[in-house]
């Protein structure tokens, strides 16, 4: 049995209350208490990691969008690639994720979902980041927004086709990126809501009535801003006009400058604000890489310190690490901490339905918590109890 755990004399962004010299203490992977280090009683027991309150301490973040990192990916299909995303990602402070897969043949997907969901039922260590299920990113997508994802692999959004690839994946896909104009759209968003699982608007072409139609059948979500949709025009508002107006929509944000710049992300903060945005990372293979090409899909990726293209300069995907996009949302927007946190914990648990357990620090909750230097650096990640990434380490 571990020893209780007792992160010490830092600053404590807990669900309702900042604590500023506080403390937070993790027994049996469970939050079990959190306030200030003048209510703390010191046991022999406890391990005690002492800080400064420059320091802070969030809730893990929880990547709803992400392909890889570390040299691997969801679509390489093994339990291997996926430990290795699962062992990567607290160095970012990330301590959860929804692996995802893309536009690929129907067999490429069906190993990816199988291997995914025996991953999730069967494999997760305690100490690294928990796989809280699967996002299926495609192939239900327009062509005419598809970006990188292969254009010969998209299929038309199938009820059935998505029954299979639940029953394949143990019933694990809780979110699913699609263009809900298509022909078979709509019916799919409404079989999505009835399952629970969340329909996401992305790689979508859809106008803004067809979007409002899309929320009538259930969608509460839309896959990365301003990349793979219909941008905003004066006489027609688009998939982007809706993610700013509609309030039913979670919305997803790639906050690399990169994706979108800077200004973009600020009018993004402005108009859809924390309470309804979702820092994600969208990242492949080669984050945590040097640069040089790798593979997606089949497909050959340059990726630079910064970003990562096609052949022919599309972007395809990011390189971004969860601290960063943390620390560009506060330069870039001039947000709260606080509002940070909303983004990238409170806002995905409560979009997938785990804010009992994940999201926020609270007596009861996962033990799941990350410190930061005032940089955004990570200095500390603890997954379920269980020290995950101490900063020093390789």
């Amino acid at each position: 049995m571990n020893k209780p755990l007792v992160i010490y004399n830092v600053t404590v962004y807990g669900e309702t209350t900042v604590y500023p010299n506080g403390y937070l203490k993790i027994e049996n992977g469970l939050i079990t208490e959190l306030g200030s280090i003048h209510d703390y009683q010191k046991s022999s027991n406890d391990r005690v990691i002492e800080y400064s309150p420059d320091f802070i301490v969030v809730p893990g973040a929880i990547d709803v969008h992400i392909h890889g990192a570390g040299n691997a990916d969801a679509m390489d299909a093994t339990e291997d690639a996926l430990k290795t995303m699962a062992a990567t990602l607290p160095k970012e402070g990330t301590t959860s994720f929804l692996p995802t897969t893309m536009t690929q043949s129907v067999e490429a997907i069906n190993d990816a979902l199988i291997a995914c969901g025996h991953f999730i039922t069967n494999n997760q260590n305690n100490a690294q980041a928990e796989a809280l299920g699967i996002h299926l990113e495609g192939p239900f997508i327009s062509a005419k927004r598809a970006g990188a994802q292969p254009l010969h692999h998209i299929q038309q959004p199938s009820v059935e086709q998505f029954k299979r690839w639940q029953d394949l994946a143990q019933h694990h896909i809780r979110l699913v990126t699609l263009a809900p104009e298509e022909l078979g759209g709509t019916e799919l968003v409404k079989y999505l809501n009835q399952t629970n699982v969340v329909a996401s608007i992305g790689h979508s072409d859809a106008t803004y009535e067809e979007v409002v139609a899309a929320i009538g059948a259930g969608a509460s979500h839309v896959t990365h801003l301003y990349n793979g949709m219909r941008g905003i025009h004066h006489r027609e508002p688009g998939v982007l006009g809706a993610a700013y107006l509609r309030e039913e929509l979670y919305t997803e944000l790639i906050a690399d400058g990169i994706h979108s710049r800077k200004e973009m992300v600020k009018l993004a903060y402005q108009q859809i604000s924390s309470e309804r945005l979702i820092l994600i990372t969208d990242s492949l293979r080669a984050k945590w890489l040097e640069s040089g090409v790798y593979d997606l899909g089949g497909q050959p990726v340059h990726v630079n310190e910064t970003m990562a293209t096609l052949g022919d300069g599309t972007l395809a995907g990011s390189i971004l690490k969860m601290n960063d996009a943390m620390k560009n949302m506060i330069d870039f927007t001039g947000c709260s901490v606080s509002d940070v946190i909303q983004m990238t914990a409170v806002n995905p648990a409560k979009q997938i339905g785990v804010f009992n357990r994940k999201g926020s620090l609270k007596v009861g909750k996962d033990g799941d918590c990350v410190v930061l230097n005032k940089n955004f650096d990570v200095q500390l990640t603890v997954c379920r109890g269980h020290i995950a990434y101490e900063q020093g380490e390789q």
